[in-house]
């Protein structure tokens, strides 16, 4: 099975900055020929507020002319409690109601697909409990299924055992769990995307993948992290293992978001732009 992962194409009809991007990156997709698309967040520009952004990106995504499936991101239904778009019920339910789940799995004979949620990670809420039921269900009805986990955030930005790093990756308490959970199922691969870098790694025996976004990279207004600068896509080809590829796509003009940041995200703060922004 040979699956696209996109990710961040930051879509809008009212702020079209990145959306020169889209038709190239879908002829690109077509072209490859995949079974499968999984679109790892940020599918739109504000979507968490704004409806007509997530119903312009959402049609679009649908034009693609293979199966895909998509996961939330910050800018589709909010993020960290106090921030400025907080995710919640509301937000969530748009989602589900113009897109679809946010969270999910797939089966093939030897695989089994888990999308999840990873807004609501660390948020203490009765929503994120229910998750990670789901999760331990999911996981323990794979059987004899190799399991690959995809989401919007990364679980760590440099070490499994960091602290808090606020906006960029999984919170450390939620971390571990999905961490010894990993362990205790043997989960293959965790993709993900919302730093706007490609980047492979492992820890323990699980692969992991940052795949890079298809919008915009973000310059020095960002905190230095790893990974490349690049637009593009992941595949991920899953046989009896799993091989995951990075792949800067030439065509996608490279736009940065340190360039039109006023008019995308006004509400940044100038001091640390990118903690509310990527």
């Amino acid at each position: 099975m040979r699956i696209i992962q996109i990710t961040d194409t930051h879509l809008s009809p009212s702020k079209p900055h990145f959306n020169a991007n889209w038709s190239p990156l879908a002829q690109w997709v077509a072209d490859q020929k995949p079974d499968l698309v999984i679109h790892t967040g940020d599918l739109s520009v504000d979507g968490a507020d704004i409806e007509d952004d997530l119903a312009f990106s959402a049609n679009l995504l649908n034009q693609l002319s293979v199966q895909v499936l998509c996961l939330p991101g910050n800018h589709d239904i909010g993020h960290m409690p106090g921030s400025a778009q907080p995710v919640n019920a509301t937000r969530i339910d748009r989602w589900r109601e113009m897109v679809g789940p946010d969270r999910w799995t797939y089966d093939t004979d030897k695989w089994r697909l888990i999308g999840l949620n990873s807004l609501i990670l660390g948020n203490d809420s009765l929503e994120e409990e229910e998750q990670f039921d789901w999760l331990e269900d999911a996981l323990g009805e794979a059987e004899t299924r190799q399991i690959a986990i995809f989401a919007h955030k990364p679980l760590f930005v440099d070490a499994a055992d960091e602290g808090e790093t606020g906006y960029w990756s999984v919170r450390p308490t939620p971390r571990k769990r999905l961490l010894d959970l990993f362990e205790e199922y043997e989960v293959a691969l965790h993709a993900s995307g919302h730093l706007h870098r490609g980047w492979q790694g492992t820890h323990n025996n699980t692969g992991l993948v940052w795949a890079p976004a298809s919008s915009f990279t973000v310059g020095d207004m960002e905190r230095d992290m790893p990974g490349e600068r690049i637009l593009g896509a992941a595949i991920h080809t899953l046989t009896d293992r799993v091989k995951s590829e990075i792949v800067e796509i030439d065509a996608l003009s490279r736009f940065v978001l340190d360039d039109v940041i006023e008019e995308v995200y006004p509400r940044a703060p100038k001091a640390q732009p990118a903690e509310i922004t990527a």
